[in-house]
């Protein structure tokens, strides 16, 4: 006798073939099943297909790397893209406690990189893995009067606002490239667009931003990439609340909506631009502004 042809495999095969009707089947004939037969039959079926379907959603889930995603207008992107399915990394780089709650909050992932240093980034990247999705929201501001703008806080800005694109762009860029899909989305400003007295460094940033994104919109469209420029007007930010009150009213009053923007006003249009509802949308600037610019 066989080793495996004892009474306990015996007791078990049999009950495996019973639940089949295996008496008198033709040559090319399958047995035909029992009710527990088919029960088998429809439980293995739904695990397939339960399978299948966890497969295609694990392949469906974008993963979306917001920079400066811990306040403001990042924070409310992140929540946006969140809402809509994205696996969301949320860069900071100073706002720990902000991007923690933030990543509790919507199941993110936070990521701490220094934007003026290229190694951070790359790390950063490193850690996120392949993007579908970059958001270039990070920068900083500077207010006073040109002529006494220091180099090193020239130097600094274009450093966060112009060089962090840069790098941020170029780490993401080989998996879009190879995939031949991709979606980056450049947070810009209105100043960028035309210009603002005692923000020239600022508006000289942001006005590279936009060339950027018109570039690269021309260069990367082949691969299938869409690159598109988003340049907010005033928006009540933790960067805003630094300008006089005065100033505040007197932009509220200039603008022909009568109001101040949201962040979320922002964070809307960014999930629209990155949609398949704005397939055919590329190398624009659209500054939600409330009409302060037309």
């Amino acid at each position: 006798m066989r080793t495996t042809d004892t009474p306990r495999t015996r007791s078990v095969i049999g009950r495996w073939k019973g639940c089949f009707r295996t008496s008198r089947p033709t040559q090319n004939q399958r047995p035909l099943p029992t009710a527990l037969g088919r029960t088998c039959i429809r439980v293995a079926n739904m695990v397939r297909f339960l399978c299948i379907q966890m497969k295609e959603e694990n392949e469906m889930k974008r993963t979306a790397l917001v920079t400066g995603g811990a306040r403001g207008i990042g924070a409310a992107i992140c929540r946006v893209l969140a809402q809509d399915g994205w696996d969301v990394k949320i860069h900071y780089h100073t706002s720990e406690r902000e991007a923690h709650a933030l990543a509790a909050e919507i199941g993110g992932i936070p990521l701490c990189a220094d934007l003026c240093d290229v190694a951070s980034i790359e790390a950063m990247f490193r850690a996120t893995g392949s993007v579908e999705l970059l958001v270039n929201n990070a920068g900083i501001a500077h207010w006073g009067l040109f002529s006494e703008l220091s180099p090193d806080a020239w130097r600094e800005l274009f450093a966060v606002n112009v060089d962090g694109v840069f790098h941020c762009t170029q780490c993401a860029l080989p998996h879009m490239l190879r995939e031949k899909r991709g979606v980056i989305v450049n947070v810009a400003s209105i100043w960028g667009m035309v210009g603002a007295s005692c923000e020239a460094a600022y508006a000289a940033t942001k006005a590279a931003v936009i060339g950027l994104t018109k570039a690269l919109a021309k260069e990367l469209g082949p691969s299938g990439i869409r690159v598109n420029c988003v340049a907010p007007g005033v928006v009540e930010t933790e960067m805003t609340a630094a300008l006089p009150a005065s100033d505040f009213a007197a932009l509220q009053a200039e603008t022909p909506l009568g109001m101040i923007g949201l962040p979320d006003d922002v964070a809307q249009l960014v999930a629209f631009l990155v949609s398949e509802r704005a397939r055919f949308i590329t190398g624009q600037v659209i500054s939600p502004n409330g009409g302060l610019v037309i």
